[in-house]
């Protein structure tokens, strides 16, 4: 059965609560695909800036403020730009050792899978248009994932509530029912072992994914340096 956690700002399991032989951290994969076409510009959707920074460059900031070990950029070849920045001056930057491979260009499945097979065992995984993720986010992912009692990871799906994203003004495109309440997935995930378990955060962090020019506009509005 799937377990419900709703928060504004608290940890589901703290480090201290964590088993002796439970991982402090995990590497990330971060996924880069998508051509940005619906946000009307012409940078390539990674690229695009929030707060003047890109938002993949955000997203390797959160990673780089949490328990993360590496990260994996799978970029699609689609986005041809996007991989040259994560290589060159973005990789320069990055806080985070950041291994740039090319996905294949068919869709978040095929694309995950790459960065599955390159990492040993449980990872986060992380979509490049969470500009306003904290590395509180991907804390709090990790320790819902492990388990206190024999230090594995489960897979862990992290959801706004629609209502809560609905008041905030962000765009709603993939929801479903979840302990009596419509919620959407955020983009953060830790693929484990064992039953997928649902955690529902109401937090503006993971509710701004950007998938259209109001959610670029709102992600703009509240970003904070």
């Amino acid at each position: 059965m799937d377990d419900h956690v709703t928060g504004g700002g608290g940890h589901g399991t703290s480090t201290d609560d964590r088993g002796t032989d439970a991982p402090a951290d995990l590497p990330a994969i971060l996924l880069c695909g998508g051509r940005g076409t619906r946000l009307g510009g012409d940078a390539e959707k990674p690229l695009v800036t929030v707060g003047g920074r890109p938002m993949v460059a955000r997203v390797l900031d959160a990673l780089a403020n949490a328990r993360v070990t590496r990260a994996v950029a799978v970029a699609s070849p689609h986005a041809p730009e996007t991989r040259r920045a994560l290589r060159d001056e973005l990789a320069g930057e990055a806080a985070v050792p950041c291994t740039v491979l090319d996905g294949g260009g068919e869709g978040y499945v095929a694309d995950l899978e790459v960065g599955l097979s390159a990492v040993d065992g449980p990872a986060i995984t992380v979509a490049a248009d969470l500009p306003l993720l904290r590395g509180r986010d991907v804390d709090d992912a990790i320790d819902a994932a492990v388990s206190a009692s024999d230090g594995a990871v489960r897979s862990v799906t992290v959801c706004v509530p629609v209502a809560y994203e609905r008041d905030l003004g962000a765009s709603v495109d993939a929801s479903f029912e979840h302990a009596g309440a419509p919620v959407e997935p955020t983009g953060l995930n830790v693929v484990g072992d064992g039953p997928d378990r649902v955690v529902v955060r109401e937090r503006d962090s993971l509710a701004v994914n950007v998938n259209r020019p109001g959610d670029l506009d709102l992600a703009r509005r509240l970003v904070t340096p």
